[in-house]
């Protein structure tokens, strides 16, 4: 019986998930006991490791709400036979919709456009000309599923598009860039769609941010670690980049002192997937992997390393 499965909740789970996982095994908040068979992942405060799960001898899955999973030791995890799963198609139009605002945002100074007008000073004059969207190539390092879904909205937008990623995919019609070094160098505006861990950390680096030039923008809706946010700061500061759009940070919650004070850069919460209607859907894929998998029929979105290990599974 499902019922008696136990599951841990780890984080702050949103109102669905928290009534979806009461309604079919038998939660368990804080520490959780050694019988415990699932986890419930909400969010990446938490590191799961072997450490983390070694109290759960009987546990079989961890079920995230997020589509990254940094947080994740899944090699570790896949070793002791455990699936890891995440929620990669429920945000990829959000994150999407929310990369092109962004980029318009920052290259048209949206924001501070709004603060011009609520503060009188249109009143005195017209605001300042902005740069433009128009003529520039925009570069996306990562194209996978989000990367793809930008793409298409700066194709709508009449952009020229460029990537780079860790290979060339022959089933697209962007032109691909080998080295990030060289995607920067080739375009002006640059947007982060990469996964994030410890292979990309700081891949976008002082050099890479000198070859984006005095004219570049930067857009990163991935994780904060991919950008070296020291580098990033001085460039801005020392006007070798134009701007940045910031949807991600390195050390969440925290902002460092010098991006907020600096007007010319946009800077958000990290809220590329938060509306009602997406946060639901993640947290509905959350629930129906962890139902899936104890009704027998196999994880529905197993992280890429544990497609493997969840076919074996499914064999059993």
């Amino acid at each position: 019986m499902r019922k008696d499965v136990k599951i841990l909740v780890v984080g702050a789970p949103i109102a669905l998930v928290e009534e979806g996982v009461s309604a079919n095994f038998d939660v368990q908040y804080g520490v959780g006991d050694a019988e415990v068979r699932g986890l419930a992942v909400s969010g990446g405060q938490v590191r799961i490791d072997g450490a983390f799960i070694e109290r759960f001898p009987k546990l079989e899955i961890v079920s995230n709400f997020t589509a990254g999973y940094d947080h994740v030791d899944v090699a570790e995890l896949a070793r002791r036979g455990v699936i890891v799963t995440h929620t990669p198609n429920a945000l990829t139009g959000e994150v999407a919709d929310l990369a092109l605002g962004l980029l318009i945002a920052t290259v048209r100074q949206l924001p501070q456009a709004d603060r011009y007008l609520r503060t009188g000073k249109w009143l005195e004059r017209a605001h300042p000309l902005t740069a433009t969207l128009r003529g520039r190539k925009v570069g996306i390092l990562g194209l996978g599923r989000i990367g793809k879904a930008i793409a298409r909205r700066l194709d709508a937008c009449d952009l020229e598009i460029e990537y780079h990623g860790r290979k060339q995919q022959p089933d697209v019609k962007y032109q691909y860039q080998p080295t990030l070094l060289g995607l920067a160098h080739s375009c002006d505006a640059l947007i982060v769609a990469a996964s994030g861990g410890a292979e990309t950390r700081h891949i976008v680096n002082r050099q890479v941010l000198n070859a984006l030039g005095p004219d570049g923008i930067l857009i990163n809706v991935s994780r904060g670690t991919v950008v070296d946010e020291t580098a990033l700061v001085e460039a801005l500061r020392d006007e070798r980049i134009l701007s940045a759009g910031l949807d991600v940070f390195e050390d969440e919650p925290r902002v460092p002192a010098e991006l907020i004070a600096m007007p010319h850069v946009v800077l958000l919460p990290h809220v590329g997937s938060a509306s009602a209607y997406t946060r639901n859907a993640m947290g509905q894929l959350m629930l129906d992997n962890l139902v899936s998998w104890f009704d027998g029929k196999g994880a529905l979105t197993p992280v890429p390393e544990c497609h493997s290990l969840a076919a074996s599974k499914a064999k059993d």
